[in-house]
Order: C-alpha cells, then sequence, then structure tokens
C-alpha cells in the first residue's frame, strides 16, 4: 500500500479502525456505580425495540449495520443461542446495549456496545462492561476482542485500553454513508460532514 492521500466519491466515508483483544480477565472489582444501574440479558429481543435502542446509541456514531437487516436477518442473529445482548437501564429506561458473539469460539467478539448520550458520564459504560466481561469469561476463551474506529466516540479507544484491551491490528473502512443511502436521518452525527 502507497502512502499518501486517496480521493473518495461522494456519499462514502472511510475511518481507521483499531482492532483490540484482552487475553486474560481482569482482577475482579465492584463497580462503584452499579446500584444506580440494572443490567439484563435480552435472549429473544424484540426487533421493533432492539432497532429502536440500536438507533438511540448509535446514530451519533453512524451505526447502521443492524439497520438494514430484515426482520428475519436481524431475528437469526439477535435470537441465535450464541449471541448475547445485555441491555442497561436507568431509572427504568434502557440506554445501554452490550452484545456477545459466542459462535467463533475460543474467540469471543463484542459486536456492539454503547450507551446513550443522556448516559455519558455517568459511569454506565464502565458498569455495563464490569458486569458483562465475568460472564464471558467464564466461557473460557481465548481471548475477548472488538473493534472500534475514528467515527466513534473520540473517547473509546481511551476507554477499551483503559478496560484492560491491547490494540493489535488497524485497518482502513471505506463504505456508503448510511445517511445517503437512508438508513440514518441526515442529520446523524453533525460532526461528520455528508459529501
Amino acid at each position: 500500500m502507497n502512502d499518501g492521500y486517496t480521493d473518495l466519491p461522494p456519499g462514502k466515508l472511510a475511518n481507521v479502525v483499531t482492532y483490540l483483544e484482552m487475553r486474560k480477565p481482569r482482577p475482579a472489582k465492584a463497580s462503584t456505580t452499579m446500584s444506580e444501574f440494572v443490567i439484563r440479558r435480552e435472549a429473544k429481543a424484540d426487533l421493533d425495540w432492539y432497532r429502536r435502542l440500536y438507533r438511540e446509541i448509535g446514530a451519533p456514531w453512524l451505526w447502521f449495520g443492524r439497520l438494514r437487516m430484515s426482520d428475519d436477518e436481524l431475528r437469526a442473529v439477535l435470537h441465535h443461542p450464541e449471541i448475547d445482548v445485555f441491555v442497561l437501564s436507568h431509572n427504568g429506561v434502557d440506554g445501554g446495549l452490550l452484545e456477545f458473539d459466542r459462535r467463533c469460539l475460543p474467540d469471543i467478539e463484542i459486536l456492539y456496545f454503547g450507551v446513550t448520550a443522556s448516559l455519558f458520564g455517568t459511569g454506565a459504560g464502565r458498569a455495563l462492561l464490569d458486569y458483562c466481561l465475568p460472564l464471558a469469561w467464564a466461557y473460557r476463551p481465548n481471548r475477548i476482542w472488538l473493534h472500534t474506529c475514528t467515527l466513534d466516540h473520540p473517547r473509546a479507544l481511551e476507554f477499551y485500553r483503559k478496560a484492560g484491551f491491547v490494540p493489535y491490528k488497524r485497518a482502513i473502512e471505506i463504505g456508503d454513508d448510511p445517511r445517503v443511502t437512508g438508513d440514518l436521518p441526515r442529520d446523524a452525527a453533525p460532526h461528520v460532514p455528508i459529501l
């Protein structure tokens, strides 16, 4: 690959993806914020409910993958016995999402992880991750991995590193802007210009 710049056609986005992994469990520690939150596993998530939460959490970061799935495709993923969907609630309102994919054991991938903007800075993300990681380690994986990108929250990479994940690979992702394709409203992620 050559160094330098590559022009993108209108309607495309490019971002740098960083892959991170954790190869051993962290020492157990109690979350100081858990009393404020309720976390539950959604074994058979309702598709409309899921899409609303996914969109609320992910629209600022241009999440779109699950929005493009048909009902049958989404149901096949969310209701699969080796996909774990966890939801964090605060004051009775769902505002956090974490999904594990155990279909490729001995690796477990965190497919989606995030909280709504109203929960930024409350410790909700830390509480959700602290609650769920030991549940994933109970399956005795070789590693737990995830990826984040430059379209994600500006502190996401730092958050994952503080949680014990270690970067191991980078890639460039180029794809259609979900605001141009209609998967997200045009006013989503106003910090990323539409070209």
